[in-house]
This record gives C-alpha cells, sequence and structure tokens, in this order.
C-alpha cells in the first residue's frame, strides 16, 4: 500500500497536521522530514504528524520520526503502542 500524506492547517496557519497513511518506510520518513522542515522554514509555528492511519513502519523510518519528535515546533501524534516500541527500540540503538 503506497504512502499518502495530507496537509491541513489550522485557521490563523499556526499549526500544520500531515495525516500519514498507508506504509512508512525510510524514504517515506525522509520526504515527511523534508515537508515538515520546509513548513517550519515557512513560518508554521508547531507542525503535528499525525500516524493515526498508518498500517506499516520500518525500523528506519522510525529512526527519522524519532529525530523529528525531539525537534522544538514538531509532534507526533497517533502512534499504537506498537508503534511506539519500534521507536523506543530504534532510540536504544
Amino acid at each position: 500500500m503506497p504512502t499518502h500524506i495530507t496537509q491541513t492547517e489550522s485557521e490563523d496557519g499556526g499549526l500544520v497536521t500531515l495525516r500519514v497513511d498507508g506504509e512508512m518506510v525510510q524514504d517515506d520518513a525522509l520526504l515527511v522530514e523534508r515537508i515538515v522542515r520546509e513548513l517550519l522554514g515557512d513560518g508554521a509555528r508547531e507542525v503535528a504528524v499525525d500516524l493515526a492511519d498508518l498500517d506499516f513502519l520500518d525500523s528506519d523510518a522510525a529512526g527519522v520520526l524519532r529525530r523529528l519528535a525531539n525537534e522544538s515546533g514538531v509532534r507526533i501524534e497517533g502512534i499504537e503502542i506498537f508503534l511506539q516500541s519500534v521507536i523506543n527500540d530504534v532510540e536504544k540503538r
């Protein structure tokens, strides 16, 4: 299943949400990372990456998301418990 990224903005443009569904491998996560950096550079105060509809996340993508989660103005949402476990495992490496 391909990855789909849908972008929505709050009325004031301060919060941008990227909803990701499908499968996420490293290349997809790197694309999300580039989009997040561009949004923050263009004036968004906060970017939320919503993974609630994600079906698959590989460990390389989890590492990219972990790096993103540590940045100011970025939050990761909608992670089920098993996805959080994968991210925690990558963080330990």
